[in-house]
């Protein structure tokens, strides 16, 4: 089973700030509650997370080695992350409004063990929560 889930947030903020925010694989792995620690490499494109995730077959963190696959500045980023319990794909496209900007995201989980499906399926919409409160507390700390 595959978990995919879309959410949209506005902006009252241009969208150079929110692709400040958005294209920074750092801000983005410190908004996710599941990863309890990352590194960032030298070229700002690939991270690695280590998450946590309350399932019983996994006893401790996961490493999932993120990349940035696709950046169309400032308009989109792509990433992939691959590990032994899971894929996740994310997309984040960012729209001009009238009023600022639109921030479309896009996630798809593909579990490798049983659970994982299962916890991110219940718990993504929280996640994208964690992001979207994330982003609009730098966007307003810049205005």
């Amino acid at each position: 089973m595959t978990v995919r889930v879309r959410r949209t947030f506005e902006f009252d903020a241009p969208v150079e700030e929110v692709w400040t925010f958005i294209s920074d694989p750092a801000k983005r792995a410190d908004a996710i509650s599941v990863v309890e620690r990352f590194d960032v490499s030298s070229d700002g494109r690939r991270a690695t997370w280590h998450i946590a995730l309350p399932i019983p077959l996994i006893r401790s963190t996961v490493e999932v080695e993120t990349e940035d696959v696709e950046l169309d500045e400032p308009r989109f980023v792509r990433f992939v992350g691959r590990s032994r319990v899971m894929r996740v794909t994310g997309e984040h496209t960012i729209e001009e409004t009238e009023g600022g900007s639109r921030l479309i995201n896009e996630f798809i989980v593909d579990g490798k063990l049983p659970g994982v499906e299962t916890f991110f399926e219940r718990n993504l919409d929280r996640e994208l929560d964690n992001l979207e409160h994330a982003l609009r507390t730098e966007v307003e700390a810049t205005a």
